[in-house]
């Protein structure tokens, strides 16, 4: 039986690419090269399948100029590289990688939570450079984590993770914000109080973002929000690049109207906002929130597993618009 075609659009693991080869005639990109939107679909004549790391668009114009493609299998929990409607007229499946990173993913969350809260970069850069000539009492002061109010926007299983490790391991009190409100029995397991989005920025001392990117999530936080926050609260992104209005927190920090911010995301990345890199009192990372060996394997085996469960098996495992499976 002939042997159904698959991209890997990235640079991925070596075994990776020897799972699919077990399976599909597999083209990959192990030079990781950046291919533009006409390279993409390109590259993607004749292919079934797409193995994607989120970072590569697929809408209704590359739907239309790939009519054989099946499936696009993200190794990654996001998906807004997808647009799922256009995906599902064309009956092309979307598969992510849930699960299999967010306890990792909540540890860099709150990684970065505490390097922000205690100025850990800005500290190290100030090392580095030679400056540190003498200790005062005052040199570095942040803000406690323990025992300080944690808000938390998006209440999936990352924010749910944060939640966890905030309530159990620094005794804080948690408050979150969600499109719904958990159940009662997992609200109690999160030791996590639901409040409105205003509240929670009036509120908090460190305020974590973990919420899907959509239209209606664009810029969750801009200059409306970020005035309504204490002017010694922490900012924390690890959700997607455009939750936030970059601008807007730019201008907060250099006016000390919060106190710092730690972003793993960024709009337009890997593009970064320059006024961003010119602020002391941020900390910034190039979206590495689930990057550990074993995590990253696993994200790439679930996207693998998809792929051989759709066009081999015709069950694929975690499926973004299930009604194409009903369609076929």
């Amino acid at each position: 039986m002939t042997k159904a075609k698959v991209l890997v659009a990235r640079s991925i693991f070596p075994e990776t690419i020897a799972r699919l080869q077990a399976h599909f005639e597999v083209e990959s990109n192990q030079a990781d090269d950046n291919w533009s939107s006409a390279q993409l679909i390109e590259k993607l004549q004749g292919k079934q399948g797409v193995f994607t790391t989120g970072s590569e668009r697929i809408d209704g114009a590359l739907l239309a100029a790939c009519p054989e493609l099946k499936i696009c299998a993200n190794m990654a929990v996001g998906y807004n590289n997808f647009d799922l409607d256009a995906m599902t007229a064309r009956g092309v499946l979307g598969t992510n990688a849930p699960d299999v990173l967010t306890e990792t993913t909540a540890d860099f969350g709150f990684a970065l939570l505490m390097a922000t809260a205690r100025r850990i970069a800005e500290s190290e850069h100030f090392l580095r450079a030679g400056k540190w000539k003498k200790w005062s009492y005052d040199m570095f002061s942040g803000s406690d984590i323990h025992g300080s109010t944690l808000g938390i926007i998006g209440m999936g299983r990352i924010g749910q993770g944060i939640a966890r490790r905030g309530a159990l391991g620094f005794g804080m009190k948690v408050i979150y914000h969600n499109r719904s409100r958990l159940d009662a029995a997992l609200e109690a397991e999160c030791k996590a109080s639901y409040v409105g989005k205003e509240e929670l920025l009036k509120t908090a001392d460190h305020v974590v973002l973990v919420v899907p990117y959509t239209p209606a999530s664009h810029h969750t936080i801009g200059a409306a929000e970020l005035a309504l926050m204490k002017p010694t609260a922490t900012l924390v992104n690890i959700a997607r690049g455009g939750i936030v209005d970059d601008a807007a927190l730019a201008a907060a920090l250099r006016e000390r109207r919060i106190a710092a911010a730690g972003l793993d995301v960024f709009e337009g990345e890997p593009q970064v906002h320059p006024e961003l890199l010119t602020v002391p009192n941020v900390v910034l990372t190039p979206h590495i929130a689930s990057a550990t060996v074993p995590t990253r394997r696993a994200m790439a085996d679930l996207a693998v597993d998809n792929l051989i469960g759709f066009l081999v098996d015709g069950k694929p495992v975690t499926p973004l618009n299930p009604a194409v499976l009903a369609g076929r």
